[in-house]
């Protein structure tokens, strides 16, 4: 069980995720503004914050910096509410986890909060480099199978946390990034599935991806990713073995109108959470470079 607080002025709002959340087997804290979700962080043991953009005495934004600067290692999902979209931008930017529209806050917020939670776990690792190391090169291959996505980006975090990449925050979105890429080159690369579909119906979505998964050529499919990390930072390269696509015609990430898009959402925060980020000329390969911190 994952301990909660949600940060959020709207009772009503407030009791439904509240509902929500405990039904999914965690405990919840409420929190009616910034002022009082700091409060509460500084008297109680909490794993992760929700926090609405728009709250009276210290607002989501501030919320999120707050956050990140007295207690780096706790997540903040954001949830933004329509016409809020270039706050939501401008709170990725300065330190939120990830983000969940309003709109679609009820399918989901659960999903939204499990995955950071498991990401936000896999950061918690002893730091240590050896003095001698000056650069290091590792390749992996992986099946068409989402559920080994986990694993692989706790091995990778746990590489770079040794590194003393950045701080616990930063970690946490690193591990955000990857999980996005990896799912976007087996889902979108390798078993070539329509991100709108799951716009739709999320369950079809899922389905056609078990029901591709052991047909050909999809079964021969691999994804290949290749870290690289040195003093100045750490390179992910992923590569699915799909047809590509071109990154351009998705929606512009950097447009905050695109926040409550499912379509590119993943990139989005891509680009926001890694400092550099470029795909090759077929768009089955994409090179994320994530600088290293000064902590």
């Amino acid at each position: 069980m994952a301990r909660i607080l949600v940060a959020e002025d709207s009772p009503t709002q407030a009791l439904a995720l509240r509902r929500m959340l405990e039904a999914a087997g965690h405990g919840v804290a409420i929190a009616k503004n910034g002022r009082e979700a700091i409060a509460a962080l500084k008297h109680g043991a909490t794993d992760l914050v929700l926090t609405d953009l728009q709250m009276p005495e210290m607002d989501g934004l501030e919320l999120v910096q707050a956050v990140r600067l007295s207690y780096p290692l706790i997540p903040v999902i954001l949830m933004s509410a329509h016409g809020s979209e270039e706050i939501a931008a401008e709170a990725l930017q300065r330190g939120a986890a990830s983000y969940v529209p309003k709109r679609r806050m009820a399918r989901d917020m659960i999903q939204t909060v499990g995955n950071i939670l498991e990401l936000t776990s896999q950061e918690k690792v002893e730091r240590r480099q050896p003095g001698c190391w000056d650069r290091t090169e590792s390749h992996y291959i992986l099946e068409n199978d989402v559920t080994l996505i986990p694993g692989l980006v706790a091995h990778l975090a746990e590489n770079a946390a040794r590194k003393r990449l950045c701080d616990g925050t930063g970690m946490i979105r690193v591990n955000v990034a990857l999980s996005e890429a990896l799912s976007n080159a087996i889902l979108h690369g390798n078993l070539e599935l329509d991100s709108s579909l799951r716009e739709d119906d999320e369950a079809t979505y899922y389905g056609l991806a078990r029901s591709r998964r052991p047909v050909s050529p999809y079964c021969e499919r691999r994804v290949n990713v290749t870290e690289r990390e040195t003093a100045e930072g750490v390179a992910y390269v992923i590569r699915d073995d799909g047809p590509g696509y071109d990154p351009g015609a998705l929606p512009d990430p950097n447009d905050p109108a695109n926040l409550e898009r499912a379509s590119g959402r993943g990139l989005l925060l891509i680009r926001t959470f890694m400092d550099e980020v470029s795909h090759n000329p077929r768009g089955n390969e994409i090179t994320m470079f994530k600088r290293r911190e000064s902590l």
